[in-house]
């Protein structure tokens, strides 16, 4: 080969490896700035954590009072997620109604913020679970009503879930009639 082009070559060899050093810099100097902003924020929210003594001391007594009521509530939640859990396991294949997927109702992502303290992070998760069992529940008894009972009702619901604007008008038993099986066979698109 003409040693220019050898030349040429090495050179073109050496400024990609100047401009890969260049980019490895720039990487490790962005995860650093990233690392010293991340403890910079970690630190602004420490500032707003409210210590255990003085949110007991600052807490109503009622609201302490009426805690072991809101608590009990876990028992309630932990059965209605056992039972839709099992429900669907044991129905949802027998009608060919997919499954829901649990874990896109249960987020628990809260814990980790450093302004809470035990109990608000306690209470975050507990609120999380409970609202997260209803949702759960709430999809599971859309995709039954869809499967056994798509009509609307007469009156106007508040809130509707997510498959009732696809149910039939109240009185249209044509409309049922024809379309049940169809609308039963759209939880196909609901597959994952």
């Amino acid at each position: 080969m003409n040693k220019h082009i050898d030349e040429l070559l090495d050179r073109i060899r050496d400024l990609q490896d100047e401009l890969e050093e260049e980019y490895r810099q720039t990487r490790e100097d962005w995860a650093q700035k990233k690392l010293e902003l991340a403890e910079e924020l970690l630190r602004q929210q420490r500032r707003y954590k409210t210590g255990l003594f003085n949110f007991l001391r600052h807490s109503r007594l009622l609201v302490v009072l009426t805690a072991p009521v809101i608590y009990s509530g876990w028992v309630v939640f932990l059965l209605m997620d056992l039972f839709v859990t099992v429900y669907q396991a044991i129905c949802f294949p027998v009608y060919r109604i997919p499954k829901v997927r649990r874990g896109d109702y249960m987020i628990f992502d809260r814990e980790d913020l450093p302004y809470l303290n035990i109990i608000e992070k306690f209470n975050c998760f507990y609120c999380s679970y409970g609202n997260g069992v209803a949702a759960y529940t709430r999809e599971v008894a859309a995709r039954t009503e869809q499967y056994w009972c798509p009509i609307k009702h007469a009156r106007r619901i508040k809130a509707a879930h997510g498959c009732y604007p696809s149910f039939f008008d109240h009185g249209d038993a044509e409309a049922y009639q024809q379309g049940l099986e169809r609308l039963r066979r759209q939880y196909g698109e609901m597959r994952d």
